[in-house]
Parts: C-alpha cells; structure tokens; sequence
C-alpha cells in the first residue's frame, strides 16, 4: 500500500470519486450575499439583456471587475438553467481544474508521487475547498493563476524541449491574460514580480529568454485587450473608475474599510493549509533550499507563496479570499517535502490535526457567545454547532488514522487520510452552514412572497440592497436612499435610484390608485413607514428584513 500512486486504477477511481463529490455539492446551499448573490444576479442580467461588454448590477452600471466570471456564469445559465450550481459551476471547475492541473505540473517536474500527493493536499486544504464552493473572484483568479503557474514550472523545467517550452509558455500567457480578465492587474502584476524576485534569488537571469516574450506578449493581448478596448468605447468613464480607483486607490487607501494588520494574511495561511498544517514550516524552509540544475521550481514557488502573501497584507484592503492563489503553489510544496519526510515527521503532521479537532470539540460550547444578539440568529448558530462537532470528530479521527498508517509505513496511505479528512471536514461544515446561509440570502422569504407578486409589480429596497434576494426575485428593484457599491453607477444613471421622500410620495400615490407595491425594508424603516401613517402590510420577515406591501 505504499505505491497507491502508480495504480491507475486507483488513481482513476480516486480522481473520478472526487470529481464527483465536488460537483455534486455546488447545489447543496442557497447563495450567501454580498459575492454570490452579486455575480448570480450579473450574470442572470447579462444572459437576459444579451450585453456582454457593458456588466451591470441590478441594472445600474458595475465596473468594479472585469466580466470573465459574468460571462461564464452567463453561458452556465444559457445552458442549463437558473440555479445555485449552475451560478456556482465557473468556480468549481477552477477549483477542481486547479487540483487536477497542480497535480500535473507536479508530477513532471518532481514526479509522479510528489504529483499525487500534490493534488491531495490542495484538493482537501480548508481555503481551496472552500473556495472551490462559492461563486466569488477568488477561485475564478486563483484558477487562472494556476494555470499560468503550473505551465511556467513545465515550460521551464530543465529537460524540456525547445517545443514544450514554447507551448506551455503560450499557456502561461494565456493564463495570465485571463487571470487580468477575471480579477484586474494583479493576473499579470503578481506573477511578473514573482518572476522578477526568482531571477534575483536564482540567479537565473537566462529565464527571461525562455519566456517568449514576443509571441506570449501578443497572445496576451489578443485574449485581454478587446473587452477592455469595447468597454472603453461604450462607457468612457470605465477607465479611469477601473485602473484608477479600483487598483492604485483600493489597494492605498482606506476606502472599503477592509484593513487589517500586517500579519493579517499570516494569521490565515494557518487555518488555509489545514489539514497540513504540521508540515507547513518544513516545506516553507526546504524550498529556499538550492537543487541541481539551471532551474529551481521550489524556490519559485516559495517566492510565489511569499511574495504575494505579503503584497496583500501591504494593502488597504483585506479579505481572506485574496490569498487564494497561493495554495496551489504552497501545496506542490509540501507534497515535495511530505515525498521525502521521516515517518516521524508525518505522524507530527498527523498529530497536529489531531489537535486542531481536539481543540475544536473544547470550543464548540464558546461558539454562540461571539454571536449577534437576534434570539432568530443564535439559534440557527446553536443547530450549526453538531455540524460543527461532527467536521471536529472526522479530523481527529483522520489524524490518528494517519498516525496508525504511518506506524506500519504506510506512507501513501497516512497521506491519502489526511487528505480525505480535511476535505470531509470542509464539506461537513458547508452542509450545516446551510440554515444559516438560507437566512441570509432571503430565499425563503423571496419563496413566500412570489405568489404575491405580478410581472409589474414594483419592489423597492430601501437603505439596502439585498444582492441574492434579487437574483432569487428574478428581477431588479428600484434602490431607495442606498449607494455604497452603486455610487460610481449612480453618478452615471441618477434616475435609477430614489431618494428616501419620492418614496413615500410613490408609495402613497400607489396605495391610493389600488395597485400593488412591495418593499423590501429594515425594523427601523418599517416603524418609521408606519409612523408616518403609510399603509404597511407584512409578506414576511426574518431576523434581516421585512417585506411589506401596501395593499
């Protein structure tokens, strides 16, 4: 049981088993908001207004991001349909895309095992799966950067032909240019500055003329450059919104509000790598060490790990899903190093995990006290916690079960258990985040009211924006006294919004000629409506909103 890798049988079995589990699972959850609530609902309006250059948001302009992820969430509706997987698809094929095709480049540059236990680990780290489930930018990023990675450490390897080097360099352009088209600069930013560090570190200055530039150059232009050019043509202002104050301005400043310390994203990269987390500092340092040969791909990828790790935590804006990228890198690491480590030091790693569940049960009873106050709320949190118990018990479990297997010298198989434990975890602690999730994205509410709504009917969302209740509504609503992310499309399109008095002069207008209206309000707006002698009548409610209507 110690060469489960060259079993194609097996490896087959395994792959097609994962495949499986990690498709079949995008339909599980209804769309949390902000992210997968947003981007359903553009690619649902794109798909139905037929405008694939101009991205629009509940039918203002949206230019924060570049359309890759619109257009493929798009042409998953097109095909098959409104639904939760089919808005999730795009981001679990570049997540199972990712774990394939690390395991790939691994297997030909350090081998067929270090390639095997390389799609384990990033297939069953904490930050990937997840990731891998949500219909964000982050695995839609991450997956392009794992192309172009992945095909830069091909293309370069040392017994490479001058053909190889060729195609799989075209590759990594290609990555690169829709990596640009799903996130911004930063698909080209960070690998050319990771680029630029390894030659310094390596001193492999020759690497610069095995990139081919000129033919890479202009394929990268061929795939990125036209959306942008259209864009421009139809929305003059997208530029200088886009460039401007999307990257040099987010990144500097405070605007977003997202800031966090220095070590924010270090602070991550412990509970991201889990279940590897007790091999996580030895792969680290041995890819700064040196190896044979012209090319050095473990220190490429450490600098990929660090570089950007710690270009995200120099910015002003932080959430956890922007160091996404670095897993497949950080995960052909520490299969190279779990490849050749002591049996002592896999049952270290086991041993950690096996903490790491222990201390979760001994937590579980502290879980509620950091909750919101919403009596509705804690107790759909209390019912998440035997989700959260269950996810514990598998990882300690999976870690004594490597210890066992690594005792007997089972290395494959100590391995293939902490990878099944971590990624049976994750998928545990989606699946009960469920409930909690439903009540978040308003489906349930947007379930009771439907039958009381015409194709005419006006919805208004006021001081809010609730971004999945809209994609579930299948419609747009008129925003009331709400800019935050619609600013810069409200500047554009005033008329698209109104301020918080034309509303109550439109509702009242409304209610006395007889026809319907809804809104979507808070507790406070919903007094406050009441007080001013408006007719108010609740559809439903939840511990988020109220719908009302006025008839």
């Amino acid at each position: 049981m110690n060469d489960l890798y060259n079993s194609k049988r097996f490896l087959w079995s395994l792959g097609a088993l994962f495949a499986l589990l990690w498709l079949y699972v995008l339909d599980l959850r209804s769309l949390v908001p902000p992210d997968e609530g947003r981007y359903a609902e553009m690619a649902r309006e794109m798909w139905l207004s037929g405008d694939w250059i101009t991205t629009r948001l509940n039918g203002i302009k949206y230019f924060e991001k570049p359309p890759l992820q619109t257009w493929m969430n798009a042409l998953s509706f097109g095909a098959f349909g409104l639904g939760e997987w089919q808005a999730r698809l795009w981001t679990g094929l570049c997540g199972l895309g990712g774990v394939l095709f690390s395991g790939y480049a691994a297997h030909r540059v350090f081998g067929t095992r270090a390639g095997f236990y390389a799609a384990l680990v990033l297939g069953s780290s904490l930050f990937w799966v997840a990731a891998g489930q949500v219909n964000s930018l982050d695995m839609g990023l991450a997956g392009m950067m794992t192309m172009a990675l992945g095909a830069l450490l091909i293309a370069q390897r040392d017994a490479a032909t001058a053909t190889e080097r060729r195609n799989w360099m075209l590759l990594c352009w290609a990555g690169m240019a829709l990596a640009v088209l799903a996130k911004g600069l930063i698909g080209v930013v960070l690998p050319g500055a990771v680029l630029v560090l390894y030659s310094l570190l390596a001193r492999d200055v020759g690497i610069w003329q095995r990139l081919h530039l000129g033919k890479g150059l202009l394929l990268f232009c061929a795939i990125a450059a036209p959306w942008f050019v259209l864009v421009a043509l139809k929305n003059p202002e997208q530029p200088y919104f886009f460039f401007i104050h999307e990257h040099w301005e987010r990144f500097l400043l405070k605007t977003h509000r997202r800031e966090g310390g220095w070590y924010y994203f270090l602070v991550l990269l412990a509970p991201g790598a889990l279940p590897w987390l007790g091999v996580l500092p030895q792969a680290l340092w041995h890819g700064a060490r040196r190896a044979p040969g012209m090319f050095q791909p473990r220190l490429l990828l450490l600098v990929w790990v660090v570089f950007i790790t710690f270009f995200f935590s120099a910015s002003s804006s932080k959430l956890p899903g922007y160091i996404v990228p670095v897993f497949p890198a950080l995960a052909i690491l520490i299969a190279v190093h779990l490849e050749h480590a002591s049996r002592m030091q896999r049952m270290l790693a086991a041993g950690v995990l096996i903490l790491v569940g222990v201390a979760g049960i001994a937590a579980l009873p502290h879980m509620i006290e950091t909750a919101v106050a919403h009596p509705a709320e804690r107790a759909l949190l209390e019912a998440f916690q035997p989700w959260v118990l269950t996810a514990a018990i598998v990882a300690a479990a999976g870690g004594a079960l490597a210890i066992l297997h690594a005792r007997y010298r089972r290395r494959d198989l100590s391995v293939l258990s902490l990878a099944v434990a971590g990624f049976l975890a994750v998928q545990i602690i989606l699946a009960g985040f469920e409930p909690y999730g439903d009540m978040r994205s308003g489906k349930t509410v947007v379930q009771k009211i439907l039958p009381h709504l015409q194709p005419d009917t006006r919805i208004y969302s006021v001081f809010m924006y609730e971004q999945s209740m809209t994609y579930y509504l299948n419609r747009e609503v008129t925003l009331v006294e709400y800019w935050d992310e619609f600013t810069f499309g409200l500047r554009q399109e005033p008329e698209k919004s109104l301020p918080f008095q034309g509303f109550v002069e439109q509702w009242a207008y409304l209610t006395a000629q007889r026809t319907k209206a809804v809104a979507i309000v808070g507790d406070q707006t919903y007094e406050v409506l009441k007080a001013r002698g408006l007719s108010v009548h609740v559809l439903s409610q939840d511990p988020r909103r109220i719908v009302i209507t006025n008839l």
